[in-house]
């Protein structure tokens, strides 16, 4: 025993070995949880079919209609009762079975992003040239994790555990957040915890918090008139979005390091020979904590107002969302870890190995190969940086649980084709069902042990406070694009 923790030490410590990092675990698999993983194996080909139609789909935020309905139909299918439409989302959808407490909640996202179609070849080459892909891994992330549900709902029907497994099918995370909606609408308050994960090219508890986020639109108005012939009855619109982005960029220097600010030019008039009367300003406002945030935010705003006064128009802003950061829970976390160790790292074959190296070469990263093992669990940082995600609004009303898993090589830009390739051949398909087995164990686990769901809820009223959650949302409901796209 010894020397089999000794050995999945060593090779869980080489995380940049230039091929690929596969380890043994350490202690047996129980029987009841062999058998959640045996539930998994066992719809394998399912699942990765699943996972396929959705990668070709490519479905963008608010727009899948198909990929959501194939999440739906299998769980129906699998004997869950399931809602549709929630929360005023055609694409939104909530699976359920069982009765009764504790309620364990698990969140699945299926939503692509626009401009990065690619097939699944380790060099640049789209499907559809400008068409979506998933360059976040979504079309593993819904199946990966409904596929937990379904092993939890026949540990259920086998006796081992009672209580309500439910499944979250959330959709347009990367633009429109759509488990703001959720939250807003009271979806998740009485879950006793929830869990979720998202591909990566780590496998590891995710322990760390993400930014907070703000998301606005500055329009600004002024008058038209011809550029040559008569300017001076002109005020320019474009003139008052120009001052604003200078605005910002000198406030870049007096922002705290963990602050960042986004800026896209939306429009700017139509053409060159007439003083623009309407310029549109999208700003995104992020920092680690939202109290941070808040400040900047506001600044922003004065910076815009500011501009207007100069440029001598009218201005507008309207929030479109915002995001909590993560409220980390080690508890439950240390739980998640101890499933990962059990299930020991991911295997890869020569062939995912030079594919994996293809993809390294073809963008610039050093030839490193895939990571499959498990990493130790971290402390958690107070500024961790990185990026944002609705999740974070989730764990500010329950429990949450996080994990990353290996579904490209190491070093593998993100929201790219290059995640898009791995996503739609084994190397995302082997990821995704380690995830799903790593999550139904300690979905079991929680099932099991009242006192570890105890635990985990007094981490979180700690970590907590006095703060109470409210979602940063205009009061109008989703913005659902009348065409569907």
């Amino acid at each position: 025993m010894r020397i089999s923790r000794l050995l999945t030490k060593i090779l869980c410590t080489c995380a940049l070995a230039p091929l690929v990092i596969t380890g043994l675990s350490a202690q047996s698999i129980p029987a009841t949880k062999a058998r959640l993983l045996d539930a998994i194996d066992g719809r394998e080909q399912q699942l990765v079919a699943m996972s396929d139609e959705i990668w070709a789909l490519a479905e963008v935020a608010f727009a899948e209609t198909r990929s959501s309905k194939i999440l739906a139909d299998y769980a129906e299918g699998q004997g869950f009762s399931v809602r549709r439409g929630v929360s005023e989302m055609p694409t939104a959808f909530i699976a359920e079975y069982g009765s009764g407490s504790p309620i364990i909640g698990i969140l699945g996202e299926f939503d692509a992003l626009p401009g990065v179609s690619q097939r699944a070849v380790p060099e640049k080459s789209p499907l559809k040239p400008g068409a979506a892909g998933h360059g976040c891994g979504h079309n593993l992330f819904g199946v990966g994790s409904l596929a937990a549900a379904v092993a939890i709902k026949e540990a259920m029907e086998r006796g081992e555990i009672t209580g309500t497994v439910r499944f979250y099918g959330t959709p347009a995370e990367e633009k429109y957040f759509g488990k703001l909606y959720l939250a807003r609408d009271g979806q998740f308050d009485d879950l006793d915890a929830c869990l979720d994960w998202h591909p990566s090219d780590q496998t590891k508890t995710d322990v760390q918090s993400s930014l907070a986020l703000v998301d606005f639109i500055v329009e600004f108005r002024g008058q038209a008139a011809h550029a040559a012939g008569d300017p001076w009855n002109g005020r320019s619109a474009a003139d008052a979005m120009e001052l604003m982005s200078a605005g910002i960029n000198a406030y870049r220097e007096h922002v705290r390091p963990s602050v960042r600010i986004h800026t896209h030019m939306q429009q700017a008039g139509s053409v060159v020979n007439v003083v623009p009367d309407y310029a549109k300003f999208w700003v995104r406002v992020r920092d680690s904590k939202r109290e941070g945030m808040v400040p900047v935010w506001d600044r922003v705003k004065e910076i815009a107002r500011g501009a207007a006064i100069m440029a001598d128009v009218d201005y507008e802003i309207t929030l479109v969302s915002g995001l909590h950061e993560v409220l980390v829970n080690r508890t439950g976390g240390t739980i998640m870890q101890s499933n990962l160790d059990l299930l020991g790292a991911i295997e890869y074959s020569e062939e995912e190995i030079a594919f994996a190296h293809g993809i390294q070469e073809a963008t610039g990263k050093p030839r490193l190969g895939i990571d499959g093992s498990i990493h130790p669990l971290e402390a958690t940082r107070e500024h961790p940086g990185g990026a944002s995600s609705d999740v974070g609004d989730v764990s500010w009303l329950v429990p949450e649980i996080r994990l990353g898993v290996t579904t490209a090589p190491i070093g593998t830009p993100w929201h790219s084709w290059a995640v898009v390739a791995c996503g739609g051949m084994s190397i995302g398909h082997k990821g995704m069902l380690h995830a799903s087995k790593a999550l139904a164990m300690t979905m079991y686990d929680l099932f099991q042990n009242p006192k570890s769901l105890k635990a985990m809820r007094t981490e979180f009223e700690e970590r907590r406070g006095d703060a109470r959650y409210e979602a940063i949302l205009p009061p109008t409901g989703p913005p659902i694009p009348e065409d569907g796209k």
